[in-house]
């Protein structure tokens, strides 16, 4: 009796694995994902809270550089004597290679230089990096799974969190593409006029940690 029943059940979950892989397969030949994505518009909100910050008027960043870029923000924010800036811009499709991203949207005089990489339990990696004007910190906020810098990062977490079960109907359906490769690509930076880099690092990881707090659970939907 006991071999009947799982001899059943063995065909039923045949059935089902046979049922999703024609489904799959149907799907990628009558209905292939456009090439032309489509995302639900998206503007970044005037006044976002920062933790022992004061907000100053948001400015909208003219960006022509990079036709993937849904919108881009420049907030400011101002505590004691310091000026903070923050950078905002949304990324429809990237491979999260932060350290690419910048030497597209610096120039030669104002570009930091390569980052140093770093992580935060709970948040995920970010990089920091000088001129001798600003300290910067960048990082890539991501739809699913922990903060990244590198085009590694950002294709682990793809792999980690994009590829599960609960995403396939979605995709069969069309409703959303299978893998995720939007990104808040984030600068946080402050003037070195009257401080250092080693003194400014700190103080821009603080303003992220309550930064990414905001963001991570308010990314943009697909």
């Amino acid at each position: 009796m006991a071999i009947l029943y799982w001899k059943k059940l063995r065909i039923v979950l045949l059935a089902l694995i046979w049922g999703g892989s024609v489904a799959v397969l149907g799907k990628i030949l009558f209905y292939p994902t456009s090439s032309k994505s489509t995302v639900t518009p998206f503007s970044f909100p005037q006044n976002i809270p920062l933790t022992k910050w004061q907000p100053l008027p948001n400015e909208p960043i003219q960006e022509n550089k990079e036709p993937h870029i849904i919108a881009a923000t420049l907030y400011q924010y101002h505590k004691n004597n310091l000026h903070l800036d923050i950078e905002m811009r949304y990324f429809i499709k990237t491979n999260g290679d932060i350290q690419k991203m910048a030497e597209k949207h610096f120039d030669a005089e104002t570009s930091p230089g390569k980052l140093t990489i770093h992580h935060q339990e709970g948040i995920g990696f970010y990089g920091l990096a000088a001129t001798a004007e600003r300290a910067y910190l960048s990082s890539c906020i991501n739809p699913y799974g922990g903060s990244t810098v590198t085009a590694e990062q950002f294709r682990n977490n793809r792999n980690t969190y994009d590829l599960q079960i609960a995403r396939l109907v979605p995709w069969l359906l069309g409703q959303q593409e299978l893998r995720d490769f939007r990104c808040l690509w984030t600068i946080l930076s402050v003037s070195l006029e009257d401080t250092t880099a080693e003194q400014a690092y700190p103080v821009l990881e603080n303003a992220w940690v309550s930064w990414y707090a905001w963001w991570q659970p308010r990314f943009p939907k697909p």
